[in-house]
């Protein structure tokens, strides 16, 4: 299993970016794929997350309004659409997939998540 995260970069505040997550299999061979990023000095954390079973979503309370994870399956490809970027948005984002089933209200719980990509970063400066 291989995801490989892209799309980071320097954007001002207000600004927007799409971060792409490319898998290496179906789609559908997935429980669930998220978005998780950690800033410098700070715990990785669940941004945005997405069932590949039922597409149920879950989002980060400071992203809810301005972040929105989607799905391609025809593609195998996870995007998330970072919109109003703020400063506090700056880190490593990664793409993360759990293979095994989730509980809904574990759904963005990093402990849940198998596979790993390496990230991809976000700068959100003037």
């Amino acid at each position: 299993v291989q995801l490989q995260a892209s799309g980071g970069g320097l954007v001002q505040p207000g600004g927007s970016l799409r971060l792409s997550c490319a898998l290496s299999r179906f789609i559908f061979d997935y429980y669930a794929i998220g978005w998780f990023r950690q800033a410098p000095g700070k715990e990785r954390e669940g941004v945005s997350c997405i069932s590949a079973v039922d597409g149920s979503t879950e989002y980060e309370d400071s992203v809810k309004g301005r972040f929105t994870i989607s799905r391609d399956s025809a593609k195998n490809m996870v995007y998330l659409q970072m919109d109003d970027l703020k400063a506090e948005d700056t880190a490593v984002y990664h793409c993360a997939a759990a293979t095994g089933e989730v509980e809904p209200e574990y759904l963005c719980d990093l402990n849940e998540y198998d596979y790993w990509g390496q990230g991809t970063l976000v700068t959100v400066s003037s």
